[in-house]
């Protein structure tokens, strides 16, 4: 699903990213780990498009898409979770989901005058999907609390519903694990293994928790 040939990022004489090869596997929970400052989240960058490589080729699904800005990789189903999550903090957690998908009907001012009826339909399939989510989640009682009131944990929860909005292929996800308490902590893993296998998601993931990408993932 993703591969990575000979990629290298650097910041003036600083070697953040050398000649890195990787190839993760269609349906795969893969783990990358390494202490800090090894360019772990570099190469996340990279690969999501937050910055653009010094050399080297990456392929989603064999098209390349070496050098692509974050918001085309998204529409691609490419997305990736950051360490700290920034949801909409005074949206509830409905509301942040149904935000997700891009181009929606409602984002056009004309549209909200001459459409109205397909902006009200659209936004109805959107509730709808997004309640779906929250259910397969098992957070229904967060469904209405504010985002900036969540746990670090549910943060996290949170993160990884809005990539069910967008049907995505591959999520990369960056130390899901820090800061959250044990019992959240399972619920997440829970998750992520129930979207790999019930849904064909493939995720990359690091992880500096060794028993929690031990249980999840394989490691390279």
């Amino acid at each position: 699903m993703i591969k990575v040939n000979n990629l290298s990022k650097h910041f003036g004489g600083i070697k953040a990213v050398d000649n890195v090869n990787l190839h993760i596997k269609k349906g795969s929970i893969t783990g990358l780990i390494g202490p800090n400052g090894a360019g772990k989240t570099t190469l996340f960058n990279l690969i999501a498009g937050l910055c653009k490589p010094t050399s080297g080729k990456i392929y989603l699904g064999g098209e390349d898409i070496t050098g692509l800005d974050s918001h085309n990789l998204f529409h691609k189903g490419l997305l990736r979770t950051f360490q700290i999550a920034h949801p909409f903090p005074t949206l509830t957690v409905l509301e942040n989901l149904m935000m997700v998908p891009g181009n929606q009907l409602g984002e056009n001012i004309i549209n909200s005058w001459i459409r109205r009826g397909q902006i009200r339909k659209q936004e109805n399939n959107l509730q709808k999907k997004a309640e779906e989510v929250i259910k397969f989640l098992n957070i229904l009682h967060l469904k209405n609390e504010k985002a900036g009131r969540l746990s670090g944990g549910q943060k996290k929860l949170l993160e990884l519903a809005r990539t069910m909005m967008v049907d995505a292929k591959v999520v990369l996800l960056d130390e899901v694990g820090a800061g959250v308490n044990r019992t959240l902590l399972r619920q997440i893993g829970d998750a992520i293994l129930r979207l790999n296998q019930e849904h064909g998601y493939t995720f990359c993931m690091i992880e500096h928790d060794m028993d929690f990408i031990s249980q999840n993932c394989v490691i390279q």
